[in-house]
């Protein structure tokens, strides 16, 4: 009798170790995708004030959407995690699209070597935004799968795990170019 009790402890334990360390590895890949996310915004970041500055070159454009696509950015940097950069990311996603959209009319703009290239660049960190955003959603939904199923929520709950945040844009249209579409 006493062995078939040392043998239940050992393997409540082993369980315990093994729920424990899954849990934490999870919340790992969750937070190492959440900078891979981060990286890639900020890169995107970086991109607008060159974007903004070859339109701003091109007489006549319109300014309040240079505006608007700045004061977006403003507050994307602002935000920090996923639930709170949702919406100006996706503002900062519409207003690229809409500067894009509107620098069509501008012929100059349009054939303008350096805004080519800043839009190519721009086209090339958006897509990798959506892969580091499905990383990060795929890790999420590993933690959260791991945190409510039973048994490992008896761990999560006794720890302290929690279910980490989805990040979606409003829309993934919005968070395109109208070059990359």
């Amino acid at each position: 009798m006493l062995i078939l009790l040392a043998l239940i402890a050992a393997a409540l334990s082993a369980w315990v170790i093994v729920a424990y360390n899954l849990l934490v590895r999870d919340r790992a890949r969750v937070g190492a995708a959440w900078s891979d996310v981060g990286v890639q915004l900020i890169r995107r970041h970086d991109l607008i004030p060159k974007l903004v500055e070859v339109a701003k070159q091109h007489a006549g454009f319109e300014r309040s959407v240079l505006e608007r696509v700045v004061q977006a950015r403003l507050q994307a940097q602002i935000a920090a995690g996923p639930a709170e950069k949702r919406g100006p990311e996706s503002s900062l996603g519409l207003g690229l699209q809409r500067l894009i959209a509107v620098a069509e009319a501008y012929p100059q703009l349009k054939a303008s070597q350096s805004f080519l290239d800043l839009q190519h660049q721009l086209s090339e960190v958006e897509d990798q935004i959506q892969y580091a955003r499905r990383y990060y959603n795929g890790a999420v939904n590993n933690l959260n799968t791991r945190v409510d199923t039973f048994p490992d929520l008896l761990m999560a709950r006794l720890f302290g795990f929690r279910p980490a945040e989805y990040f979606e844009l409003d829309s993934a249209d919005e968070a395109q170019p109208a070059e990359v579409r």
